[in-house]
């Protein structure tokens, strides 16, 4: 069998260019040592991202102030999953490959100076209209907090708050934007690391402010806040030196009618549909929670972001590696290594993603005491924490089938099917959240999350495989079949041994600690060694597909 190898090389005038060369199974081992890299350094950003939740936990715990701050944040980023490594992102990496493959030394600068450029004029005003009309917002998205503002409730002040706080965060999405154009640049050019240890920059800065500003603030969230803002700049200055190392800090220029930008903006306009799709799931939730009990919104982030940590470690990793390579292999127009690539990402998530689903709907309930439960967060908010968890933890590996199954059409520069289906499960989603938060509250709008995930993995699959791009082999079904089948081992050896939650409580914060590590190793170790006895072998996770005619 033969695989390509992609390397970058230097031309005489010193521009990138893409070279293969044909190799045996190099594809498989690059793509495994990268997805290695981003996961390293996601696996420090997602460490100093559950101390920073550690820390607005004791600061602020579950309360009002923890809800408006958790708000303010979230709308900014859900505008950069537009403008940045989102649907940015998935229309801006497959264009930038082909033109990285043409013979023209000076393609890639000038198409980065007017992408760069108009991205930047692009970003600015919505960052600008954003800071101007920030009580329109937080009254369109905690319409529950506006409309007690308007009676006069208590509650009503979260509303003033809100409308405060996103004067201060809402430029983040300016500097997230223009960092997400420079990352996505750099992993085109296989240089992965510097995008995935990017985020850790943020973190540092938003436990940097809470432990050194929150005392000069009457409301803590404030100082968080101004976390979020300098820490948005930090990620984008950070990047820049590697940005000119690569030969491609240029000067900007307006360029909405070149056709290169005019293509990356038709990919992207489907594009933002679709990843505003899971992006709105997520706002209309926080639109329900504002008319549930204080803390829905608290309880739903701090189990969110226990699930975000295998979702960034395993699925996202995967998928920040494959786009590009995927990309490639279309461009080319090798069959055989898309499919085999897209056959190594899935048994890349499900090898990872089935036994992290276990362990956390297991240890939902320690793991968030022994993160959270200190100053304000309370042993009640870590068991309320705990059934969305569980109910977030059902559909992680949904999520993260979504991830490496959505790049199969975007790598093709097909972006209107996920779109379809995203607006599909979007409208369920909606429904399922109207069906379960009435009795459920909080909880209920988790599991319609999750519902709609599922829907949205089964059809971007049955897609790919009615076009014949990708249809799972018998090999890949056995290999999920011993994944299983080791996981059920590893659940069983989880309940046995797991304590009761009133010894938890009762035990010093360092023997929860010591309690927790050894059970996530002892499970993490059984499952490996359940693996290996059923017969899971290093070369099931290689691409053996592919072929070079």
């Amino acid at each position: 069998m033969l695989l390509t190898k992609l390397a970058l090389a230097h031309n005489e005038r010193g521009i990138i260019r893409i070279v293969y060369f044909v190799k045996g199974n190099h594809v498989s081992n690059r793509l495994l040592k990268s997805g290695l890299i981003v996961s390293c350094m996601t696996f420090l950003s997602r460490v100093l991202g559950l101390v920073r939740d550690v820390v607005v936990a004791n600061l602020m715990g579950a309360g009002a102030a923890a809800d408006v701050f958790f708000f303010a944040n979230k709308i900014p980023n859900f505008l950069r999953r537009l403008f940045a490594e989102g649907a940015f992102a998935q229309a801006f990496i497959p264009v930038l490959t082909e033109v990285s493959n043409e013979d023209d030394p000076n393609a890639m600068k000038q198409f980065v100076a007017k992408v760069s450029g108009t991205l930047g004029v692009i970003v600015t005003v919505v960052t600008f209209f954003g800071v101007i009309g920030s009580p329109v917002v937080a009254a369109i998205f905690g319409t529950g907090w506006f409309m007690e503002y308007l009676n006069d409730e208590p509650q009503g002040a979260k509303f003033e708050l809100a409308a405060l706080m996103l004067k201060i965060t809402f430029p983040y999405l300016m500097f997230i934007s223009l960092a997400g154009l420079t990352g996505a640049i750099l992993n085109t050019l296989n240089q992965f690391a510097v995008s995935a240890f990017t985020p850790v920059l943020l973190n540092v800065a938003i436990i940097s402010c809470a432990i050194f500003m929150a005392d000069t603030f009457n409301e803590p969230g404030f100082a968080l806040a101004w976390g979020v803002f300098i820490g948005g700049i930090v990620q984008f200055a950070f990047q820049l030196p590697f940005l000119y190392r690569a030969g491609l800090l240029v000067k900007p220029q307006w360029g909405w009618s070149d056709p290169k930008v005019t293509k990356v903006r038709k990919l992207m306009i489907p594009a933002l549909f679709g990843v505003s799709v899971g992006q709105l799931n997520l706002l209309f939730d926080t639109f329900i929670a504002s008319f549930l009990v204080t803390g829905s919104i608290s309880w739903l982030y701090y189990s969110d972001r226990l699930l975000e940590f295998p979702l960034g470690l395993f699925g996202i990793a995967i998928a920040t590696v494959i786009l590009p390579t995927l990309s490639r292999n279309h461009v080319t127009k090798d069959a055989n290594a898309f499919s085999a690539n897209i056959d190594w990402a899935l048994r890349m998530v499900c090898l990872l993603g089935i036994p992290a689903a276990a362990g956390l709907m297991i240890l939902a309930e320690p793991m968030l005491i022994v993160l959270f439960k200190r100053g304000e967060f309370t042993a009640l908010d870590a068991t309320l924490a705990s059934y969305s968890l569980i109910a977030y933890a059902t559909g992680l590996l949904s999520f993260m089938l979504i991830k490496v199954l959505a790049p199969g059409f975007f790598s093709r520069q097909d972006t209107k099917t996920p779109v379809k289906y995203g607006i599909w499960c979007m409208a369920s989603n909606m429904l399922f959240n109207l069906i379960f938060a009435i009795p459920f509250g909080y909880l209920g709008l988790a599991i319609a999350t999750s519902l709609s995930a599922t829907m949205n993995a089964g059809l971007l699959y049955s897609k790919l495989h009615r076009l014949g791009v990708y249809k799972m082999s018998s090999g890949t079904l056995f290999f999920l079949a011993k994944v299983l089948i080791a996981t059920l081992i590893m659940t069983a050896g989880l309940l046995y041994y797991r304590p009761e939650i009133d010894s938890w409580l009762g035990w010093a914060p360092a023997m929860q600690i010591t309690q927790l590590a050894i059970m996530i190793a002892g499970a993490g170790l059984v499952f490996l060694v359940s693996g290996v006895a059923l017969g899971i072998r290093p070369k099931q996770l290689l691409s053996k597909a592919i072929q070079v005619n």
